[in-house]
């Protein structure tokens, strides 16, 4: 096996750690990853192309990652800051994760094996698939694949590399942010996705509301809403046309504190309105998206966020990982 490298100064950590997920620690994580990752693009569009005026748009480009969305970048933190044993990395995932981490394993030369509901799309099972994995399908949903893997990685003692609640990986994610600001340090408002918070949670504890950031959610699979009017991570439904990349139970334990102190806000979007963002995605720019990676841009399509006049909003593309273009070509 070979030895894989640890951040200068940086301890193995574990979900129990103490490790502050916040700039310092996420800027750090950044110089270990960005070896392996790519510096996403960002690009600025013309409002009025999608019917608004007095409006900049910028998108980060985050469908254009390794492997197909942000993942990779906890993926990779992951599996360079923690000990992984001879049976190797185990994940569960509604497809991006999954694909995040056998890519990072194969290119690390670490064994995975991953599990995924049904829900999983074709695009994604194809792309894990292609990078070595051992690939288990089961259950309808997250949480059913995530009680599987707890029993692989208890049977096996493969190494958990858990999708959102887990340090490595906010700190992974976090990097979104860091790089959003290097690109445009002039932006007023972020708006991202949510699914079980990672991402959110790990580009909150970057800007730590020095921007507004406001969270996009499908109305069938509102985990951060639903927490938020509970006071804590609960239940909610996991449903909807982004069901296998923003349909958990419920958001994660560590992002939610951060949530609290640095998301502004959260919005839930139609599943029509997800859909119609990835026509004008594709219509306007010839960008393919998925449903969850169109859901942000989809709060201001549809009018669910509206910005003020000279407001400069930016939008994470968050992952491109699709094989449904069902878009008129004409256009």
């Amino acid at each position: 096996m070979i030895a894989m490298p640890q951040p200068p100064q940086t301890p193995a950590l574990t979900k129990g750690s103490e490790i502050k997920i916040g700039r310092e620690n996420i800027s750090s994580t950044y110089q270990l990853i960005r070896p392996h990752i790519r510096r996403t693009p960002v690009v600025e569009v013309d409002g009025s192309d999608f019917g608004f005026d007095g409006i900049d748009l910028v998108l980060k480009l985050e469908l254009l990652q390794h492997s197909g969305s942000f993942k990779a970048r906890g993926a990779f933190a992951n599996l360079l800051m923690r000990e992984i044993p001879e049976a190797g990395v185990v994940a569960a995932s509604g497809g991006n994760h999954g694909a995040a981490v056998a890519f990072a394993a194969m290119k690390l030369k670490r064994l995975a094996r991953i599990f995924v509901p049904t829900v999983a799309s074709t695009a994604k099972l194809e792309r894990i698939r292609s990078y070595g994995a051992n690939l288990i399908v089961t259950g309808e949903r997250y949480a059913d694949a995530l009680a599987a893997s707890e029993e692989w990685a208890e049977k096996s003692g493969a190494l958990v590399v858990h999708a959102y609640d887990q340090v490595e990986t906010l700190l992974g994610q976090g990097s979104v942010g860091l790089e959003m600001e290097s690109q445009d340090p002039k932006l007023d408002t972020l708006l991202v996705a949510v699914g079980g918070g990672g991402l959110i949670g790990g580009i909150a504890a970057w800007y730590s509301s020095r921007i507004k950031i406001v969270g996009v959610e499908p109305e069938a699979a509102p985990t951060l809403t639903r927490a938020r009017e509970s006071g804590c991570p609960t239940d909610a439904e996991a449903g909807g046309i982004a069901a296998d990349s923003l349909a958990p139970k419920r958001v994660g334990e560590m992002m939610f504190p951060i949530s609290q102190a640095h998301v502004h806000s959260v919005l839930l979007v139609s599943d029509d309105a997800i859909v119609d963002a990835q026509k004008a995605l594709w219509n306007k720019l010839r960008m393919v998206a998925e449903p969850g990676g169109a859901a942000a841009f989809s709060a201001i399509l549809s009018g669910a966020y509206q910005p003020a006049a000279g407001e400069r909003v930016a939008v994470v593309i968050c992952g491109g990982n699709t094989a449904a273009v069902n878009f008129d070509l004409t256009q």
